[in-house]
This record gives C-alpha cells, structure tokens and sequence, in this order.
C-alpha cells in the first residue's frame, strides 16, 4: 500500500490471538511492521458488561448514596451516610462513599463556629 496507510491485521489466521484479545482491533503499521492496538473509543458503551467491577459496582451505590443523603435532608457528610449505609446492610468503605459524594458533588452541613488557630 501507499506510505502511511494502515492495513488490516488478518485476524482468522490467529484465532488464539484473537481470543486472546477478545474481540479488540489489532493492525499493522506498514512504516515499522509493528502491531499497535486499537481499542474503540466508545467500546465501554457498547458493552457496559466489559467494564470494570469498580465502575459497575459505583453505578450501583451512587443511587443508594443519593437516596441516604436525600432521605436525611442533604445535611449528613460522607461518615454519617457510610453509617447509614452499614445499618441497611450494605458492604461499603468509607472512603469508596467519601470518593463517590465527592464525584456527586454532595457534601454534610458544617455545624458549629470554625476552630480560631490564631488569635491577632
């Protein structure tokens, strides 16, 4: 082919590599004769079941992290929600909730006067 054209790898004529890979694109670059792999930008998309188990556990608590703040009038922080979360039965971390309110953008009402470090 022309300088700078990219060829397709014959994928049938290695099927361990092709299950090795799982279904991902594999070419070759005609320049150095190396293979490059080429994942699909939007192959998390397509096949929500191939993501990972963080990701798909997180979509999961991010609903009942929702819920438990809702329901206590969006005034408790991450440790009270991670303790309420605990009496419903749920098998959480602390921080993975902490992490998971942040990326919501829900934060606890801060009560009382802040601490005075310095006095002037």
């Amino acid at each position: 082919g022309a300088a700078g054209h990219v060829k397709a790898f014959p994928l049938h004529l290695v099927p361990d590599l092709v299950s090795a890979i799982d279904g991902e694109v594999l070419v070759e670059d005609p320049k150095d004769l190396r293979l490059q792999r080429l994942v699909p930008a939007d192959a998390r998309r397509r096949r929500p079941d191939r993501r990972p188990p963080r990701i798909r556990r997180d979509e999961t608590l991010k609903p009942e992290i929702l819920r438990v703040f809702n329901e206590n009038f969006t005034v408790y922080g991450a440790n009270k929600v991670w303790h309420q979360m605990k009496r419903e039965g749920f098998d959480v971390a602390r921080c993975t909730v902490r992490r998971l309110m942040k990326a919501m953008g829900l934060k606890g009402i801060i009560r009382g006067k802040p601490h005075r470090t310095t006095y002037s």
